[in-house]
Formats: C-alpha cells, sequence, structure tokens
C-alpha cells in the first residue's frame, strides 16, 4: 500500500463535491504534468490511501481521507476536442494522460498548510518541497501516520 497527496482547487471539486458524487467517487481528471501523470499511472493501486488537499484557496489544506479505488485508466477528456484538457496529439491507441478513480473515505478538519508546516515530523514532506507545484505527491507512511494522528482518524 501507497499513499498519496492529491491537490484539488474547491472550485472545481471540493471535499464536499466529492461526498456528494455517486459513491463518493471521482476520477482523478485533468492532470497534465508529466511527474504527476507518471504517479497514477505507475505506481497507484487499489486501496492506496489519498490526502485529499483544497489548493488555490483562501485556506489550503487537508481536508479528508480517500483512497485509489480503481486502476489507471485514459483520462477521457484529452479526447473531447474544445474541452481545456483537450489533447490534440493523444489518441485512442496511445493515450497520454490517465486518472484513477479516488473514493472518499471521510472528510476531515482542515489541515492547514501553516499547521502542516509547523510541525517537525513533516519537515520533509514533499507538499513542503521548494517550487513543488505537483498536484500529485507521494506521501512516506511515517508522514501518513502523523497527519492522521493530527487530525484523529487513526
Amino acid at each position: 500500500m501507497a499513499y498519496w497527496l492529491m491537490k484539488s482547487e474547491p472550485s472545481d471539486v471540493s471535499v464536499d463535491d466529492l461526498a456528494a458524487m455517486p459513491d463518493a467517487t471521482v476520477g482523478w481528471y485533468g492532470v497534465r504534468n508529466y511527474q504527476a501523470r507518471n504517479f497514477m499511472r505507475d505506481q497507484m493501486r487499489p486501496g492506496d490511501g489519498v490526502l485529499f488537499y483544497h489548493s488555490s484557496c483562501a485556506e489550503p489544506g487537508v481536508v479528508g481521507l480517500a483512497e485509489v479505488v480503481g486502476a489507471p485508466y485514459p483520462d477521457p477528456l484529452q479526447f473531447e476536442a474544445g474541452h481545456k484538457y483537450f489533447d490534440p496529439k493523444s489518441t485512442l491507441e496511445v493515450p497520454r494522460w490517465y486518472q484513477v478513480d479516488v473514493r472518499l473515505v471521510r472528510k476531515t478538519r482542515l489541515l492547514a498548510l501553516a499547521e502542516i508546516r509547523q510541525h517537525p515530523d513533516l519537515q520533509e514532506m514533499r507538499l513542503l518541497a521548494r517550487g513543488n507545484r505537483l498536484s500529485i505527491t507521494p506521501v512516506m507512511p511515517g508522514e501518513w501516520w502523523v497527519i492522521n494522528a493530527l487530525l484523529g482518524t487513526e
């Protein structure tokens, strides 16, 4: 089992939006960074834990726990001409972009980025790395357990 932090802008898909979706599940669409794509395509597996993180908002941070519930598959939006996630170089035979289905396990209190930054056991977390802008990052098992303890969910 692996652990991941996956960022979503609440104006696109918030934790409340996810909770309201059928089976509280969403295909994690629109990733257009090769490193983040490779994490989904090559490393994520059903059962992996996810820290659901709100980004690009007034107070970014972890707002829920989720899990990967399906194998990676091509992001269908790459094939929709006119869509903002359309990729004219991607084909059905050789897709460029992938997604996984993510199911909400539970909504949590906001564990703000500022609080994460202050915790000594989280200083090496990839989220905090200088210049990191990836929407998907791996989370070490120790970091997963520290965050769960901070959230009171362990």
